[in-house]
């Protein structure tokens, strides 16, 4: 499980450094895709299996289904973390995110996002009340 945030940098080489706690369960490989809201989204290669499993279930005649595959999939990037946790972010996927140096790592679950910071910021402001409106509608009597 991935929880937490991390604000690591992208090294003149278009690498980042996996925050050391997110680094042993991507050791197998990772997987790095377009993500919602301009965030790139970081799978252990186990885990993007998984999805892709439930993707081929996907009926193909459905538009919807093509489109989300075809975006999904085509930015996506199979990486196996150096020694010293850096993986490379391609440039497409660099540039559909806007990252910049300064990155947001966080933890989401079964993933990791991968935003620029000052994007990230801006969405934190940007949702901060809605997260309290909304609290008791996603987990009832929390």
């Amino acid at each position: 499980m991935f929880l937490g945030t991390y604000e690591p940098r992208l090294d003149d080489k278009g690498r980042l450094i996996l925050p050391a706690k997110f680094r042993e369960p991507m050791a197998g490989g990772i997987v790095i895709t377009r993500g919602q809201d301009r965030c790139l989204y970081a799978y252990p290669r186990v885990e993007f299996e998984r999805i892709l499993a439930r993707m081929q279930d996907a009926s193909t005649t459905s538009k919807r289904n093509r489109d989300y595959m075809r975006v999904f999939l085509s930015g996506a990037s199979d990486e196996i973390p150096d020694k010293q946790g850096r993986v490379t972010i391609t440039s497409n996927l660099r540039n559909y995110a806007g990252l910049s140096r300064e990155l947001a790592v966080i933890g989401a679950g079964t993933k990791v996002e991968i935003w620029d910071l000052a994007s990230w910021n801006a969405y934190l402001d940007e949702n901060e009340q809605a997260f309290a409106d909304i609290s008791e509608e996603v987990l009832p009597g929390l």
